[in-house]
């Protein structure tokens, strides 16, 4: 199956993630591994695996043998800074959306998938040697300004040429902080930027 086949065969296992933009993230998964970028694939903020398992069946299809590895505090969000703030995000509180790791494994063990390298730290916590050397494809899905920020600043480095960084929940009302901590690291860079869906979708500039 390609990736639409996949999204209409499986059920999404949680709210964090809309089909639509499900489709985008995998879409460029897809279009990396066709066209053989080194590297492993990388998702911080993993939560239950909404995505995770997605990431890893469409590995499967793609006879990959790139490692998954996802991270997560496994503690819920973190608390906001200033960077975040915004009268449509007051749900999105410290503590929320807290699964536990077993929660994760549940669920790819519910969909008879190998399960991926996990990571269990706060992103700020994380060294440069706990990601992989070479990245593919990284999905980041950290909500906030700094967790973006500090996503980018780890996973940035390590990207392939040819590689692809997706990045949830840009320019969206509730989460301003996501779209500005990616202007902010990517400002003087070379580097082409589009969104769909609230995702960006950012890749070393080629032209």
């Amino acid at each position: 199956m390609n990736y639409p086949q996949l999204i209409d065969h499986y059920p999404i296992i949680s709210d964090q993630i809309t089909a639509d933009r499900l489709s985008v993230v995998l879409r460029e998964l897809e279009r990396a591994l066709t066209q053989k970028v080194s590297g492993d694939i990388v998702e911080l903020g993993c939560y239950i695996g909404s995505t995770s398992v997605f990431l890893r069946r469409v590995l499967n299809e793609q006879g990959s043998q790139a490692a998954l590895h996802v991270y997560d505090s496994f503690s819920g969000l973190p608390p906001k800074s200033i960077q975040d703030a915004s009268p449509a995000g007051t749900e999105f509180k410290a503590g929320e959306l807290k699964v536990g790791k077993k929660d994760l494994v549940k669920a790819f063990k519910k969909a008879g998938l190998q399960l991926p390298i996990i990571h269990k730290a706060w992103f700020d916590q994380l060294k440069p040697t706990d990601v992989p050397e070479q990245i593919a494809f990284a999905f980041l899905d950290g909500d906030f300004y700094d967790s973006i920020l500090t996503s980018l600043h780890l996973v940035w480095p390590r990207l392939s040429p040819g590689g692809v960084i997706t990045v949830d929940d840009y320019a969206r009302s509730a989460l301003p902080g996501v779209e500005r901590a990616v202007h902010d690291f990517f400002q003087g860079k070379d580097v082409s930027l589009r969104h769909e869906h609230n995702i960006a979708i950012i890749a070393h500039h080629t032209s």
